[in-house]
């Protein structure tokens, strides 16, 4: 089986398709960046960088499974109120549609946040991939019921040339706590009481110390109150820094090493040296074992 990445970004749903067996042999993204970086990572893949809303799809090879991340930040509840770019943001999605017109692939499969659901057009969306000829298959799936040391629901749709959706049987495996991955020898320590940390931060820290003991992980923002046991997996890793490990009387934010074995890449995958893009890249990616899971019972199932 071959299949394309759009919006390939880190690379997490290509390396999660070769992990079951499918060669991607075309991906694209429209950041150089994200493009080198996936490039180092799959040499093997033919790469492009695009706007993907301009493509000619008859330059992309013949293949059997499209895969697709359009932008989400339109979407997500973390952008918060509406911006006027979010339109063109949301509009990426409407590049997997020209893709699949083109080429009719067997699969297309889509990852995006659940709130990609409630978007103003997203019946449109579904009816012109129903025009396609391709039934729709959505489901939420959490990253941390495949393994990975993180709580990451995305909604995954599954679209297949048949006449009804189909139905997967994906495993549900046994959750892996953050412990996994994190390295206490590694990374910029700084002591928990040091001038100028806030008072919200130091609230979380006294009620993680209360709740889990001197070893724990608490959130710089979100919802999140208090501390999180390293026997669970992670909160949800976003596009910048976003979880401390505290370690007795000293703390640091984890580091790009930890949070990529959170997103579930292998340790030796390579990322920017620039820590701000590394952490941008990861938060937007997807883990590559769900996409390993759920492209491998796609094959099954097919």
């Amino acid at each position: 089986m071959k299949a394309i990445d759009l919006f390939a970004g880190a690379g997490g749903f290509t390396t999660g398709a070769e992990m079951a067996g499918v060669k991607v042999v075309w991906a694209a993204n429209h950041w150089p960046a994200a493009v080198q970086v996936h490039a180092n990572n799959h040499p093997g893949t033919q790469h492009v960088c695009q706007d993907l809303q301009q493509a000619d799809w008859r330059e992309v090879p013949a293949h059997d499974l499209l895969l697709a991340s359009p932008a989400c930040q339109g979407h997500s509840r973390a952008r918060g109120r509406e911006r006027p770019h979010h339109d063109a943001q949301r509009a990426t999605a409407w590049a997997v549609v020209s893709a699949a017109e083109c080429h009719q692939p067997a699969a297309v499969v889509v990852e995006n946040v659940p709130e990609y659901s409630h978007w103003v057009l997203f019946p449109a969306w579904c009816a012109a991939m129903h025009a396609l000829g391709y039934a729709l298959a959505p489901m939420v799936l959490d990253a941390a019921d495949h393994g990975v040391p993180q709580h990451r629901r995305r909604l995954f749709i599954v679209g297949t040339l048949s006449k009804h959706p189909i139905e997967l049987r994906l495993p549900q495996r046994e959750h892996v706590g953050s412990a996994s991955v994190i390295d206490f020898g590694a990374g910029n320590w700084s002591a928990v009481d040091r001038p100028g940390r806030s008072a919200a931060t130091l609230a979380r820290i006294a009620e993680g110390r209360r709740t889990c003991g001197h070893r724990f992980l608490t959130a710089y923002y979100g919802n999140e109150r208090g501390g999180r046991g390293l026997h669970r997996p992670v909160g949800t890793i976003t596009t910048r820094d976003r979880w401390a490990v505290v370690d007795g009387d000293r703390m640091r934010m984890l580091t790009v090493s930890e949070c990529r074995g959170a997103m579930g890449f292998p340790a030796d995958y390579q990322l920017p040296a620039r820590q701000k893009d590394a952490m941008h890249m990861l938060g937007n990616a997807v883990c590559p074992p769900v996409a390993r899971d759920l492209i491998a019972e796609l094959r099954r199932a097919a």
